[in-house]
């Protein structure tokens, strides 16, 4: 046969649709980061799901929940020492609070004593929890209580900015109650005024509820 030409024909390179590939790879990308928020928050809220929605018959808590929770605020303190601090320092560990002036009456006194019991009580436990005592003004702490306080915060702070974070059942005073707040920083409960032994176990249930209810996320020490 005779030489013929060579033909070549020259087609276009097909164009990637850009749109078509990135867009799901960022949707997919922000569906991962989701999940994974998600994974990190499951422990903190199953266990409030657990002890605030799923109940089991009959059970109830002895102390009051606080709706909405309250943050702890950046409050000034003043150990007994004179060190400055921020309440929100005291972040991290469940925290067992009472109220008074330094002086501390009979009543303050049976407060300090219920709180430092609830806290030995909790065995193993015990670590997860710190004892925090407010006082209200600058009278001196009797050398008598010292040793009973030597594992407890005790820090001056200013009335009126306390009572704007911490508030008494209707008709009670702020020093008749203890309150707790979570290792998050939220005052969440409030136990009622005049508390006796009787109360104490009940308050003790609570706790031991609060903290099997967390141990998934809440270790001890700050």
């Amino acid at each position: 046969m005779p030489d013929q030409p060579l033909g070549l024909t020259v087609h276009a390179m097909p164009v990637l649709d850009q749109s078509s590939t990135r867009e799901p790879n960022t949707v997919a990308g922000r569906w991962k980061m989701l999940a994974v928020l998600l994974v990190c928050a499951a422990p903190v809220l199953a266990s409030y799901f657990t002890y605030y929605v799923v109940r089991p018959e009959g059970r109830r808590n002895f102390g009051e929940l606080i709706n909405p929770q309250r943050p702890l605020p950046p409050l000034a303190t003043r150990a007994l020492d004179g060190r400055a601090g921020t309440l929100t320092a005291l972040k991290d560990q469940w925290l067992l609070v009472s109220v008074s002036g330094g002086a501390c009456d009979a009543k303050c006194e049976q407060n300090l004593y219920f709180q430092r019991q609830l806290r030995e009580s909790l065995g193993k436990e015990k670590d997860r929890l710190d004892r925090v005592w407010l006082v209200v003004d600058d009278a001196p702490v009797r050398d008598a209580l010292l040793p009973a306080l030597a594992s407890s915060a005790v820090l001056r702070v200013a009335p009126a900015e306390l009572a704007q974070w911490l508030e008494p059942e209707a008709g009670k005073r702020l020093e008749d109650h203890l309150y707790l707040v979570d290792p998050i920083g939220n005052w969440m409960m409030r136990f009622p005024a005049d508390m006796d032994a009787a109360a104490a176990a009940k308050a003790k249930r609570d706790l031991d509820r609060l903290l099997r209810a967390s141990s998934s996320w809440d270790k001890e020490g700050r």
